[in-house]
């Protein structure tokens, strides 16, 4: 039988340290999943109030969640009929709020970075 699990799943012991960092940063990859992580940073909250305050489908909203407790950076907690969410870890609140910053000072040069444009379009560095 074939295993669903990520490749870097399946070879944690075998990853490098920068390869490990760039796991964690690849969870802070989607816009939705650092949205999910801003409100979690305010106070915990259910699906259903993300799913109100963020406009996307359920099903998105518990993929993303799924993705962000996979990496440890979100916490279920049972409350009664529904699990309400919450940051794992106050330090994530402090990166995102360093990383608005930097984001910030360097908007222009982050949005015309051709690497991450063909990165993001699906091209591999190795291809060009």
């Amino acid at each position: 039988m074939t295993s669903n699990l990520p490749t870097a799943a399946t070879r944690a012991d075998q990853l490098t340290r920068d390869e490990v960092l760039a796991t964690f940063f690849q969870g802070l990859a989607d816009p939705t999943r650092v949205r999910i992580l801003e409100l979690l940073a305010v106070r915990p909250r259910t699906v259903t109030e993300l799913q109100a305050e963020l406009g996307v489908a359920q099903g998105r909203i518990s993929s993303h969640l799924a993705c962000l407790r996979w990496c440890g950076y979100v916490l279920a907690v049972a409350d009664g009929r529904y699990n309400r969410y919450q940051l794992v870890d106050r330090r994530v609140r402090e990166i995102l709020a360093a990383a608005e910053s930097i984001v910030r000072e360097n908007a222009d040069r982050l949005t015309s970075c051709l690497v991450l444009a063909t990165e993001a379009a699906g091209e591999s560095p190795e291809s060009r």
